[in-house]
């Protein structure tokens, strides 16, 4: 008896799935390796260049298709950024100045692919435009004025340093939003000499003080002297009234005059000085 012979199964693929299959392979392998397409992501402005050559097209933020290997895309970010600055300078009255500044900007958005192809990425700009450009700003600044003024008029010196830096650096393409004076120092030695001027000045104040309240005290003094002779000179004019009153009591022999004042008061009742001695008494 014969078993039932079973046909080979055809493991053999299909020519045409094969090639399908590595043509999706290598789109998707030179997708991954050559990209034609570019992603700029929030906050950032894309610099297209062709064959190394910056384009006038300033790419925005999201999906954008470029011809791989011919294209390529640099991302610059045009965010507010802060950068410390050490600056060096000296006053009107040569004092060494030092001063720590916050610098805040910012690349101009629409000027990004001039920004890099004339200045370079972030660390060129801040390097080449940003530091240098505040060092020989806060030297012109300081320089008109002494060191008591930078430190009394620290605003108005915040704004000069502003307003130049900003007109400055926009012709970069860089725009400045904001500097601060973090710090301002000056040499020890004259540290020390601020130092004993506000000692001296609250002395002097102090001293005025002083003056001025002994002064407030000898003319309040006078006043209350002046008060006190007021009323010994009151209080003498009334005793003498009275003094001569009872002196004319004193020498009253009883007897009241035949003849009455004109106003019809008794002699002893409204006496003066000139009651008891008349004009016309030595006369008679």
């Amino acid at each position: 008896m014969k078993l039932p012979h079973n046909n080979p199964v055809n493991t053999q693929l299909n020519p045409q799935f094969v090639f399908g299959v590595v043509g999706i392979f290598i789109l998707l392998f030179s997708a991954l390796i050559f990209r034609p397409f570019a992603i700029v992501n929030a906050g950032e402005r894309g610099v297209m260049m062709r064959f190394g050559k910056v384009q006038d097209t300033v790419l925005d933020e999201g999906l954008h298709p470029i011809i791989p290997v011919m294209t390529t895309v640099r991302s610059l970010s045009v965010r507010v950024q802060k950068n410390d600055v050490n600056a060096e300078a000296s006053s009107k009255d040569l004092q060494d100045v030092k001063m720590d500044i916050a610098v805040n900007w910012h690349i101009d958005p629409e000027r990004v692919n001039r920004v890099f192809q004339q200045i370079g990425d972030r660390e060129d700009i801040l390097i080449r435009i940003i530091t240098p450009s505040v060092s020989e700003v806060v030297k012109a600044a300081t320089a008109k004025k002494n060191a008591e003024e930078i430190i009394t008029r620290r605003t108005e010196l915040k704004q000069e340093i502003d307003a130049e830096l900003k007109q400055r650096i926009t012709s970069y393409g860089i725009i400045i939003d904001d500097i601060s004076l973090v710090n301002v120092s000056f040499s020890p030695e004259f540290a020390k000499a601020i130092e004993a001027k506000q000692i001296a000045e609250q002395e002097a104040k102090r001293a005025e003080f002083e003056a001025l309240k002994a002064e407030k005290v000898a003319q309040a003094e006078i006043n209350r002297a002046k008060g006190q002779a007021e009323a010994q000179r009151l209080q003498q004019q009334t005793l003498n009234q009275a003094f001569l009153q009872k002196l004319a009591i004193e020498r009253w022999d009883g007897r009241f005059p035949t003849v009455m004042g004109g106003d019809g008061a008794l002699p002893f009742i409204n006496i003066s000085p000139e009651t008891l001695n008349p004009p016309n008494a030595a006369k008679k």
